[in-house]
């Protein structure tokens, strides 16, 4: 109720986008912002050909069930494009996280209209990332990055109190389904972390 409270008043009247990757973490925000602003809120999964097999089109009927509309984005060669050559694992998350942020949702936010991106940042990323163990893509502000000033807009981070445990219960509060909070965690950099070396369309085929 104080998530929903939060969005509702931090959004008003203006759009809001949020940043949908199928996860547990962006599932429990997209139920959330639907319950706090409804018709206001666009979900976008970026389809930078990263993710699991099928990911786009299983989270986009996952969510169609729910009254949840999700808008696939396909951005492949953009993020092919700013991983060519790249070999360094932390290079490989930095170049993710500027496309993904500066790159594509820059662009949507402008031409949205919408104010805010809402995503499922947790407690544990920003643990993981200002202790070293490494870097989480969603993590800015604690690394002193200001979303407004980098990229033009704010982020919303509803799940920022909890680790993952409490968001699998929340999942499961909220109703979504036993594949959804039960679901094993799938790293940011999606598989650029799982590729050695350069990230190229044949490899992450491959893997």
């Amino acid at each position: 109720d104080e998530a929903i409270a939060d969005i509702r008043r931090a959004v008003g009247s203006r759009g809001v986008l949020l940043a949908m990757s199928g996860g547990v973490d962006s599932s429990v925000c997209a139920v959330l912002a639907h319950r706090a602003v409804g018709a206001q809120l666009t979900c976008v999964f970026v389809d930078h050909a990263l993710m699991r097999k099928d990911e786009p089109q299983t989270v986009v009927r996952l969510f169609r069930r729910a009254g949840i509309r999700v808008e696939v984005l396909e951005a492949q060669k953009a993020f092919f494009d700013a991983l060519k050559g790249l070999r360094d694992p932390e290079a490989k998350r930095e170049a993710i996280t500027q496309t993904f942020y500066k790159k594509i949702f820059g662009q949507l936010v402008k031409s949205s209209g919408a104010r805010f991106l809402l995503q499922g940042t947790i407690l544990t990323d920003v643990e993981e990332t200002v202790a070293g163990v490494k870097r989480q893509h969603n993590v800015l502000a604690q690394l002193g990055i200001d979303p407004q000033e980098a990229f033009g807009y704010r982020i919303l981070e509803p799940v920022l109190q909890l680790r993952k445990d409490g968001v699998r219960k929340l999942a499961k509060a909220l109703d979504l389904p036993v594949s959804v909070y039960k679901r094993m965690p799938f790293p940011g950099p999606a598989l650029a972390a799982r590729v050695i070396g350069e990230v190229t369309p044949e490899r992450v085929e491959l893997v």
